[in-house]
């Protein structure tokens, strides 16, 4: 059973559970003590997920300490170990050095946990604070720059770890994770069978007798969403493309080529003057998120009820709900378009039938349905489209600086080659100005921000290292080509602490 305080990480524990063949269930910490007291009754073993909250704030203490009570074996998971080295007697305050992303560890006893592991890695971390001395009668087995006690053993098997082994960056997270399941005695009795069934079921079963609309935007989540929704309602679904104006450069084309390649004709909606006018003058990040998200809303409900449609079929997936804080204790990164952003009257019953699984899983299900290679290796792009990879107002002029850039960036990377090794790769212009030198006169004009990184959920991701002749060919062609901009700029941030898109 994984305990959920809020943490980014909370199902991808739960999903890396399953993968090593365990059965696993999340059980938000808000839901009380006597959920966790049910739910716990057939459990082998109990994580306790990390957080955005603070260990000084005491509002979590009960469950780590009704964890260590259980008689169960437990792992806390960086705020989840911060509250076991509290709840059992350590001292745990600001990090000696706060750690985000790659961390090496460094491990200071054998240990069953360790079994196999070597003693020096690399693995993810995201803190603030740390246990600086280990509780009474623990044992400290591993350590790192900022975390004194990056790992400890308290009993038999009672275990916190400061790093998130369930993350792919973190180097041994998998062996890890299997080792603390062998400790708890979880026996492998369980695989994921027929999912597909199980989604057309589910999707049948929510929207009942009901007409529906599937948004579809030619990702490969929206697309799967809406295959399996036409499994489950057949003529009663009518799959709608919103055109928003902020597509990139020939994405309306290329994605009414990839949804008819699939099965599916989608309604096409125009209301690019409508998303425009509502984002005039509208500079915060956030804001954006929700101006584009209610536009959207509104555009796909006026779209309903003229085709008679009672529900929205969505392809939400988990980091979208994780990033928009929608879940009980969890912090708003971003409001995503189809999460926070939707408006809360929008009449529709809305029925995400892949709201519980990440990029990768929703990839296989895609192979599993038989659907194109374009749609399951096509890079995201974000609901709001290029209105979040331009800082600021977004105007036409922007629209048509980045939309030519971010064509650029694809052109050259996909041109190298090295396209299939990397999550998202696209454009961004700041609000940042620069001088340049253009034809011997001085040229004071835009600078454009160049992200390319690798991932495998969504959930963390690393600056990609392209090759500099790649680079050196981005930064001439922008800068020669796209008016208005002297200079190009290359991200090298990895995530945490920044997110794959800018804002």
């Amino acid at each position: 059973m994984v305990v959920d305080f809020g943490g980014q990480y909370a199902h991808l524990i739960a999903r890396r559970v399953r993968e090593l063949g365990r059965f696993s269930v999340i059980v938000p910490a808000a839901a009380g003590p006597e959920a966790l007291e049910r739910e716990a009754e057939g459990a082998s073993g109990i994580v306790l997920s990390g957080g955005p909250g603070s260990v000084w704030e005491e509002s979590h203490d009960w469950a780590a300490e009704w964890a260590v009570r259980s008689g169960k074996a437990v792992l806390g998971i960086c705020y989840g170990h911060q509250l076991l080295g509290k709840v059992l007697g350590g001292r745990v305050g600001r990090a000696p050095r706060p750690e985000f992303g790659p961390t090496p560890i460094e491990v200071l006893a054998g240990d069953p946990l360790f079994k196999g592991v070597p003693r020096r890695f690399t693995v993810w971390m995201s803190h603030n604070d740390a246990v600086l001395e280990p509780p009474p009668g623990a044992e400290v087995l591993a350590r790192s720059p900022g975390s004194p006690v990056a790992a400890m053993r308290w009993g038999d098997r009672v275990y916190g770890v400061q790093w998130h082994p369930e993350v792919a960056h973190s180097e041994w997270g998998m062996e890890l994770l299997e080792n603390w399941l062998e400790i708890a005695g979880a026996p492998k009795n369980w695989s994921p069978g027929d999912i597909v069934a199980e989604l057309v079921d589910y999707v049948r079963r929510e929207a009942g007798g009901a007409r529906a609309v599937a948004a579809v935007s030619g990702g490969v989540d929206s697309t799967v969403a809406a295959v399996i929704a036409r499994r489950a309602l057949g003529d009663r679904l009518t799959p709608v493309f919103i055109d928003h104006g902020l597509h990139p450069e020939g994405e309306v084309e290329r994605v009414s080529r990839l949804l008819a390649k699939a099965g599916i004709e989608p309604l096409v909606v125009d209301a690019s003057d409508r998303f425009l006018e509502a984002l005039r003058g509208v500079t915060d990040p956030e804001e954006k998120r929700r101006v584009v998200g209610r536009v959207y809303g509104e555009v796909l409900a006026e779209t309903a009820r003229r085709l008679g449609a009672e529900v929205l079929v969505q392809g939400t997936i988990y980091p979208d709900v994780i990033e928009s804080g929608a879940r009980p204790g969890a912090d708003v990164i971003k409001t995503h378009h189809n999460v926070g952003g939707l408006p809360r009257d929008l009449g529709l019953r809305v029925v995400e039938p892949l709201r519980w699984l990440y990029k990768d899983e929703v990839r296989r299900l895609a192979e599993v349905l038989g659907l194109p290679r374009e749609i399951i290796e096509k890079q995201p792009v974000p609901g709001p489209g290029l209105a979040v990879r331009i800082e600021g107002e977004v105007t036409r002029e922007k629209l048509e600086i980045v939309r030519r850039a971010d064509a650029i960036v694809r052109e050259e990377v996909e041109r190298a080659g090295l396209h299939r090794g990397l999550w998202q790769y696209f454009a961004v212009l700041t609000t940042s100005k620069a001088t340049g030198v253009k034809g011997d006169r001085r040229s004071y004009g835009y600078v454009v921000a160049v992200r390319a990184v690798e991932s495998v959920d969504a959930m963390t991701a690393r600056p990609a290292r392209l090759p500099w002749g790649v680079l050196e060919r981005i930064a001439w062609r922008i800068t020669s080509e796209v008016p208005g901009v002297v200079r190009v700029v290359y991200d090298v941030t990895s995530k945490p602490p920044a997110t794959i898109e800018w804002e």
